[in-house]
């Protein structure tokens, strides 16, 4: 038993150094702090190893321990917070999945939207709390090869989302009549529990994302979406959910970065199952994830995610909205 422990705890170290490494630096000084500390310490890695191997993703592990009160310090102090309350922490991670709601994400999709004639019935997998599900109540402010400023019918949104263009992709408000998404563990607008996990998902050092998630979630909060708990992959629950999509409205099913997490069998079933459906399918994916892509496109110089309509590449794209490059149409697509 101790050498199980010994070794789930090396696995501990080695998880958090790579992100110490990797993934942190130039994004979160204080996580790259922390996880750095976990890397050489083999008592606090022994902690972490005890919360379950599928919720020890250092950002999880972080925004936890900060939900539950964690400081904002010194590795050391944060180290001593944990060992204190680890207990705890073990058992919300029972409850919490790593689960980020970007609204940022809108400006990516917002291309392939304007392409859709409307009414529009949306309808998000791995909605979350439904932040990316109101893009028509959202500001947004375009610079790069063309600026453009786009509003909400009703004037300004609290909710603006600076992105970067490339090309000339359409660009335009949709009509939205109807949202709906699902989700494994869906969330609350309205529940401060839940907006408080995902404004701690945000991770320090990343100036104004949590005051725009704070802000969409009181998009949603005044008019909730329809969203429903369950798995999307499995039968039936996609198929149920479109059917309640109001007649005359173009179906609309989005994937924006969801992809990636369900594994690859039920991930090839819900494709399978949304191309199905009588409904337009825009995703925005890594470029070797699956190979639906048409035509196929080179995934070694692609430059970014694909913003796909019904698996035709229409740009590369900042996963979270930063930029949108417009390649449909010009053959780059092509491999």
């Amino acid at each position: 038993m101790t050498s199980e422990r010994d070794a789930a705890a090396a696995e501990v170290q080695e998880r958090y150094a790579r992100f110490a490494r990797d993934e942190a630096p130039g994004r979160s000084a204080l996580y790259e702090k922390w996880a750095a500390g976990i890397a050489r310490d083999a008592e606090t890695a022994a902690l972490v190893a005890r919360i379950p191997a599928t919720r020890r993703q250092p950002p999880l592990v972080f925004a936890l321990t900060r939900l539950l009160g964690a400081p904002l310090a010194a590795y050391e102090a944060w180290a001593a917070w944990l060992a204190g309350h680890i207990d705890d922490v073990v058992a919300e991670s029972a409850r919490r999945g790593l689960q980020t709601n970007e609204p940022q994400r809108c400006a990516a999709l917002l291309p392939a939207l304007a392409t859709m004639e409307g009414p529009i019935a949306l309808l998000e997998i791995g909605a979350s709390a439904g932040l990316c599900l109101y893009p028509d109540r959202y500001s947004y402010r375009f610079d790069g090869d063309r600026a453009v400023s786009l509003d909400p019918a009703d004037g300004p949104s609290r909710v603006v989302l600076h992105s970067s263009l490339r090309g000339a992709p359409p660009l335009g408000m949709p009509d939205i009549v109807w949202r709906a998404g699902i989700d494994v563990a869906p969330l609350d607008p309205r529940d401060a529990s839940d907006r408080r996990f995902l404004t701690t998902l945000v991770w320090p050092g990343e100036d104004g994302r949590a005051e725009r998630i704070e802000a969409a979630l009181d998009v949603a909060a005044s008019d909730p979406p329809r969203i429903v708990g369950g798995d999307a992959s499995e039968p039936g629950v996609l198929a149920a959910l479109a059917a309640e999509a109001p007649a005359g409205a173009t179906l609309v099913v989005t994937t924006p970065g969801v992809l990636p997490h369900i594994p690859r069998a039920g991930r090839e079933r819900l494709i399978g199952m949304v191309r199905d459906l009588d409904a337009a399918w825009i995703t925005i994916d890594p470029p070797a994830l699956h190979q639906e892509w048409d035509p196929p496109i080179d995934t070694s110089s692609w430059g970014g995610f694909v913003l796909a309509r019904d698996a035709v590449p229409l740009a590369a794209v900042d996963p979270l909205g930063a930029f949108v490059e417009w390649r449909a149409g010009d053959g780059s697509a092509r491999g």
